[in-house]
């Protein structure tokens, strides 16, 4: 069911189409190095393939989860021979983040002198997984997930070629691409066995071939920081919905819930401060009752604090004020602290004048400045 030319490929309209980047590379019949970076099933690979195609050139395909050095230096003596025959080769690596900084390091000699143009696929952002030389010597394009109008598109492409067409409901279409979390593979997987199991397939045989959505969320990957963050700025912004919402999304995708409790303690502070100090006591609550409770009812204990937070007042007075004590502090760290501030525990010190002036009473104040005097006129709490 891959599509066979960049016409056919349904979403990224952002790549595909007149002007844009992809049209251009085929256009010019000029191979440029590309890391493709996108979700699953949204075309990575088969846009690999149809550059490949219309450039001509010899299309040479691995995973960075089955595929090591020694596999690496196979490709480069096959690309030096295609090279001799005046035959480029493009080498796709799927899931080039799995290969480690000596495996892509493999790749960089090659793809600086034109042997090899490089095209990887990931799901991870490439600034964090890939090197950096190979990063500036590439193109970095950015796969968007597929809408349910794209995916219900390609399903309807495939029962086309499959003369299955009229075997399958509207209504059931619109579900399979509901389902697929913006996969398209998920999608076609899913419609094969619906049609496997029905002359007539319909919502109910849809619920049986796909059984459940599955979270498009990889709790140490790309989404799990789209989603926190998303979180953490809903409440910020004092959006009930959305931040209940992205909690939602993180705990049926099997999130630790102290990982979402510790978020809202340091937000509690960061964000709510001196605006509501019973902020910070209300989510180290939620923490020990979430570790104290557990799944599945601590959900309904962060989606109690998180409303809360959420409604709040904003301060940032005190996070602000901190961060300039530490800049300060970080610029000073050697200036004396004021003779009268220091501890006099010997007679000799106090004759110096060690603590001059101090007394051991409650909310005693001396009119002086208590910083040091080269940065006595410092402001730190607004």
């Amino acid at each position: 069911m891959r599509p066979a030319k960049l016409s056919e490929v349904v979403g990224q309209s952002q790549l595909i189409g007149d002007g844009q980047i992809l049209n251009r590379i085929v256009e010019k019949a000029e191979p440029v190095n590309l890391i493709f970076w996108g979700p699953p099933g949204t075309g990575k690979t088969t846009l690999a393939r149809i550059i490949a195609s219309e450039l001509k050139a010899d299309f040479v395909e691995i995973s960075a989860v089955t595929s090591g050095k020694k596999d690496v230096e196979k490709i480069v003596e096959h690309a030096r021979v295609n090279w001799n025959l005046g035959q480029r080769t493009i080498l796709f690596v799927d899931e080039i983040h799995r290969f480690n900084k000596a495996q892509q390091d493999a790749f960089l000699p090659h793809v600086e002198s034109g042997l090899i143009t490089l095209i990887g696929a990931t799901t991870e952002n490439p600034s964090f997984e890939v090197i950096s030389p190979l990063l500036s010597r590439s193109r970095v394009l950015v796969l968007e997930q597929l809408t349910r109008y794209d995916l219900v598109e390609a399903l309807k492409r495939a029962l086309k070629r499959l003369k299955a067409t009229r075997r399958v409901s509207p209504k059931a279409l619109d579900y399979l691409a509901e389902l697929s979390s913006g996969d398209a593979r998920v999608a076609l997987g899913n419609l094969e066995l619906a049609l496997s199991l029905a002359d007539k397939v319909d919502i109910e045989v849809v619920k049986q071939a796909a059984q459940k959505a599955i979270p498009g969320y990889d709790k140490k990957g790309e989404q799990h920081y789209n989603v926190i963050s998303a979180f953490i700025k809903s409440m910020r912004g004092s959006d009930v919905d959305a931040a209940l919402y992205y909690l939602a999304r993180m705990v049926q995708a099997g999130e630790d819930p102290k990982f979402i409790a510790r978020r809202m303690v340091i937000f509690a502070s960061e964000d709510i401060g001196l605006a509501g100090n019973g902020a910070l006591g209300l989510a180290l609550d939620a923490f020990q009752a979430v570790e104290r409770v557990g799944m599945p009812e601590s959900g309904i204990i962060l989606s109690h604090v998180v409303v809360a937070l959420a409604k709040a007042k904003k301060s940032r007075q005190s996070y602000d004020a901190w961060a300039r004590a530490q800049a300060l502090a970080a610029e000073t760290p050697n200036l004396p602290t004021p003779i009268w501030l220091r501890n006099a525990p010997t007679k000799l010190m106090e004759d110096l004048g060690y603590g001059k002036g101090q007394k051991w009473e409650a909310g005693f104040h001396l009119d002086k400045n208590y910083l040091p005097d080269a940065i006595k006129d410092e402001e730190i709490f607004e």
